[in-house]
């Protein structure tokens, strides 16, 4: 019967405090935004596709522009 007593004090404990993490969190407002994800499937990704383009020639002109430097010492 101890046993008993021990087991609910504990999920008792336990309740509360994931209770009071869930309430930290929801003043601290990790619950606002609860729609973007929901719409976010809804855009064409055709317009993520041309965002990552435009990253991916900045990148490609860093690297092209460290090669040059690179072979320009070598010289």
């Amino acid at each position: 019967m101890d046993i008993l007593y021990l087991m609910i004090l504990c999920s008792v404990s336990l309740a509360a405090i994931f209770l009071v993490v869930f309430i930290i969190n929801a003043r601290k407002g990790q619950f606002e935004d609860d729609e973007s994800p929901a719409v976010r499937i809804l855009f064409d990704s055709g317009e993520i596709k041309e965002d990552e383009k435009i990253v991916n020639k900045k990148t490609d002109e860093k690297i092209t522009g460290e090669n040059n430097k690179i072979e320009e010492k070598s010289e």
